[in-house]
């Protein structure tokens, strides 16, 4: 993925889930029957100590990514077997961790409630976590990938020159 396709697919991601929030945060206003809070259980927050919730979101965001590096780039994409793959990951972390902080494991899915309801006390833990984990994922996937015959995930490529 280049840079400039990097870039858009960050906003794109962004744009749909404030979109989404706001959109869903309307949509329950013109429901009288509508629990209290609804709009609210939508919203990222950890159940434990910010600190724990960070190392817990790093950590199953760096899995995430693992996984995702490696069954899911370059000529080694195994179609329905990585959409499986993924898919189950986001299960198990989400039905393992999502008590305690929400497994959001993507930035986006954060971001999108708290700033429709304008919650943004734990936001922070939602946006730099995930980061830190997929980079961290990235180094552990070459490392674990030495002796293989293709690196698990390439360099960022460069934008072709426009002639």
């Amino acid at each position: 993925m280049t840079l400039r396709a990097g870039a858009a697919y960050i906003a794109g991601q962004l744009v749909g889930a404030l979109i989404a929030g706001y959109t869903l945060a309307r949509v329950l206003s013109f429901f009288e029957g509508a629990p209290e809070g609804a709009l609210e259980a939508a919203v990222t927050r950890p159940a434990v100590p910010q600190s724990v919730a960070f190392g817990l979101e790093a950590l199953l965001t760096c899995v995430l990514m693992f996984v995702i590096l490696r069954v899911a780039t370059g000529s080694k994409e195994r179609g329905a077997h990585a959409a499986f793959a993924i898919g189950a990951t986001v299960f198990l972390c989400a039905a393992a961790f999502g008590p305690l902080t929400g497994a959001s494991m993507n930035p986006a899915r954060s971001i999108g409630p708290a700033i429709a309801l304008w919650l943004r006390d734990d936001l922070w833990i939602y946006v730099t976590a995930p980061v830190v984990g997929a980079l961290a994922a990235v180094p552990l996937c070459k490392v674990l990938a030495l002796g293989a015959e293709e690196p698990c995930c390439g360099p960022l490529e460069e934008e072709p020159a426009e002639e």
